[in-house]
């Protein structure tokens, strides 16, 4: 199969399977009532997706620089399917649900970064920036659309065949990788030893890559924060508000959030290549610091302007970020891109385990129908940016 196609093929792939990836964060005002959680709680249900993510990653991820990645990929794909049916059949309360989130977490381990890998392995230079780019919208516009989905199927279906169809789709993506997604040839030169594959000090000491992944971190705490809360912050506000009749529902806005975000996502992977990666990151960090402020103040105003400073800190978050995780991927030196990525997945997930739940215990501390509790909730993200866009300048990045 041609490059082009085969990276088609894996972008169709991840597509189906991370339709369903935000199913728990679109439902889950459903779910705290349904089994009485605390704010802690649900960020921990939120989290232990990325929590299991982290040490998955590395493995599987470093795998791939000596297997194919289209085998890990069957893999992470199958264990998404099964978390899903798993949700829809067995989850009963928070330590089910808790262990099911960790099975999609390995799934998703297996899945984003090989996919990546996939695509990254067919093309050089210029190309292979645009396609990781690619890459991202599609994973974006499906876990965008994953609220709309979830809150669509719900409405007709129930939770149940919400997570049913999550399920039939991560199953399609199997399906995809082992008949599209062909593997690769061979490449030629020396292989990482396999006592080497998880030794990450040449990666640690290439300052570039530790530079765009230490971006990534922040950004991916900053975003997994929002994408756990956005949904119970803009129902909490438009039920305290009275919104008006025009004004969508809590999904369909998260939905345009991620849609826009895309856009922004793929506009500024562009605007990178012509004015610097550098640039274009730290526009974006400094934005989404003062805008998680903003966010958090708008709980107490009208609901029309909190879903514009959602909307607007959406933005700035997905500005950067294809840039981030092209940079890593154009630092990485060849012979360990496996584990370069893989330690920037991690290091990024690691950060989105912490968002969710961070927000989670300033709620519980605060309240969540406060304007104190949603202040300190996502206005604490703005120290952790500043201090990431610190460490990001400190390495030296150019380019």
């Amino acid at each position: 199969m041609s490059a082009p196609r085969a990276v088609l093929a894996v972008i169709a792939a991840q597509v189906l399977v991370q339709i369903g990836a935000f199913f728990l964060p679109a439902l889950l005002p459903a779910f705290i009532a349904r089994w009485s959680l605390s704010a802690t709680e649900a960020g921990w249900l939120v989290g232990a997706f990325f929590a299991a993510y982290v040490p998955a990653v590395p493995i599987l991820v470093a795998l791939t620089d000596r297997v194919p990645a289209r085998r890990v990929y069957l893999v992470g794909a199958g264990l998404t399917a099964l978390s899903h049916l798993g949700m829809a059949v067995a989850a009963d309360g928070f330590w089910s649900a808790l262990l099911l989130r960790a099975v999609a977490g390995i799934g998703w381990a297996g899945c984003y970064m090989p996919g990546l890998k996939m695509i990254a392995d067919r093309l050089d230079g210029a190309e292979q920036s645009r396609a990781v780019g690619w890459h991202a919208l599609g994973v974006g516009i499906a876990g965008a659309a994953s609220f709309a989905v979830a809150g669509l199927l719900d409405a007709v279906v129930g939770p149940t065949g919400v997570f049913f169809f999550g399920a039939a789709t991560a199953a399609a993506a199997v399906g995809i990788a082992a008949i599209l997604a062909t593997p690769m040839p061979a490449r030629s030169g020396p292989k990482v030893p396999v006592a080497e594959l998880l030794d990450f000090r040449p990666v640690f000491r290439n300052r570039p890559a530790m530079a765009w992944i230490a971006g990534y971190t922040v950004h991916t705490w900053e975003m997994a924060a929002l994408r756990a809360w956005g949904v119970t912050f803009l129902a909490l506000v438009i039920a305290n508000d009275h919104a008006p009749d025009w004004m969508p529902g809590p999904n369909a806005l998260f939905t345009a959030a991620g849609l826009i975000g895309i856009t922004v996502s793929v506009t500024g992977n562009e605007m990178a290549q012509r004015l610097g990666r550098s640039r274009i990151v730290a526009l974006a960090m400094l934005a989404g610091a003062a805008s998680s402020v903003a966010t958090g103040l708008s709980f107490g105003l009208r609901a029309p302007l909190a879903a514009f400073c959602v909307l607007a800190w959406n933005a700035a978050i997905y500005l950067d970020s294809a840039a981030l995780t092209a940079g890593t991927v154009a630092a990485a030196d060849k012979a360990r891109r496996g584990a370069t990525m893989g330690l920037h997945s991690m290091c990024g997930y690691a950060g989105g385990f912490i968002g969710p739940l961070g927000v989670g215990l300033a709620l519980d501390l605060a309240g969540r129908d406060s304007v104190m509790g949603w202040t300190l909730a996502f206005g604490h993200l703005a120290p952790v940016v500043l201090i990431g866009f610190a460490i990001l300048r400190r390495l030296a990045v150019r380019g």
